[in-house]
């Protein structure tokens, strides 16, 4: 039986096709004689109780200049499907969540959605992690400019970010006093409209922001460890880090046992998470990156793990 494989993504013709993760699950999908259907977010509704899309087939290739090619646009039922794929980027905004909501009557109907769109909504990225505080540092998430300023007192290096960002966007570093701080939490907050989270400086960082990835709850052996460029404290490769692959020390392994049983428990089979030295800082759940640098360096196939794992449900 051939599998078919719909995958909600943003416009393949922009992604970076030296980096992309999602290119290589398609790649390994193709190359597995699956039946590929492409959708764009926008592309997907709901009738009379019924998910549908608007499909186009979907060919990808090995080729810097031609990495895809797309067929003729059909309505498809979204039960047709045997497997989809949501790996639209954030922000997770209100046109996510309804995309998210449309996928759980497809989940309803028998199609195996990876991540679990239910989960998708619920878990935010920066706020997951403090289901697991004690595999993270002191956080606190508020929106109180009082709050934001006692923790900065209390802990004197600290870390500020909105909860909605990806790539390293918006991340400042603060030290106690710091005469910019009003300014930042301010800027964070909207003026305590939003919410932020702020985490105590990891001086570890310069050592790399450790990218691991678990499949169905069991990590890769290796993680990306993201060296941040001169001048930066940034571990995201959006913001200029090296990506260096390294074994999962003790310390890692023992993180991915806390969190990885809840992660197979609630569908959420591709999970990124981010640890600093010993302390788990995010656990990404959309669009987790980083699998063709850990391929790359240590002659792995993590796409066909996890299709593997998605192909093993089916059964």
């Amino acid at each position: 039986m051939t599998i078919k494989l719909g995958v909600i993504m943003d416009p393949i013709a922009s992604i970076h096709y030296k980096k992309d993760s999602t290119l290589a699950l398609l790649w390994e999908a193709s190359q597995r004689h699956w039946e590929i259907f492409y959708f764009e977010p926008g592309d997907l509704f709901l009738k009379d109780g019924k998910a549908y899309g608007h499909a186009k087939s979907l060919k990808v290739f090995r080729d810097d200049k031609k990495w895809f090619e797309l067929g003729k646009e059909k309505t498809l039922d979204l039960t047709e499907l045997d497997i989809i794929l949501m790996r639209k980027d954030p922000p997770v905004d209100l046109s996510y969540f309804y995309v998210t909501q449309i996928l759980d009557f497809a989940v309803q109907a028998g199609v195996l959605v990876a991540n679990n769109p239910q989960v998708l909504r619920d878990a935010n990225e920066k706020i997951f992690a403090s289901q697991f505080a004690e595999c993270g540092p002191p956080t606190l998430i508020s929106k109180n400019m009082r709050d934001l300023k006692e923790f900065l007192a209390e802990q004197k290096e600290i870390v500020a970010k909105p909860l909605h960002g990806m790539g390293g966007e918006s991340v400042f570093y603060l030290r106690y006093p710091d005469i910019n701080a009003s300014v930042v939490f301010e800027l964070l907050t909207q003026r305590e409209k939003q919410f932020a989270m702020v985490q105590k400086f990891i001086p570890e960082i310069r050592s790399g922001d450790k990218r691991i990835i678990l499949i169905d709850g069991n990590p890769v052996p290796f993680a990306l460890a993201r060296i941040p460029a001169t001048n930066e404290l940034r571990g995201n490769l959006a913001a200029g880090a090296k990506g260096i692959a390294q074994p999962l020390s003790d310390r890692d392994r023992w993180i991915c046992e806390q969190v990885g049983p809840y992660f197979r428990d609630k569908g959420l089979y591709f999970v990124g998470i981010d640890v600093i030295g010993d302390y788990l800082t995010e656990i990404n759940v959309t669009s987790p990156t980083c699998i063709r640098e850990l391929d790359e360096q240590c002659d792995l196939n993590i796409s066909a793990t996890l299709l593997d794992c998605l192909e093993s449900r089916l059964q």
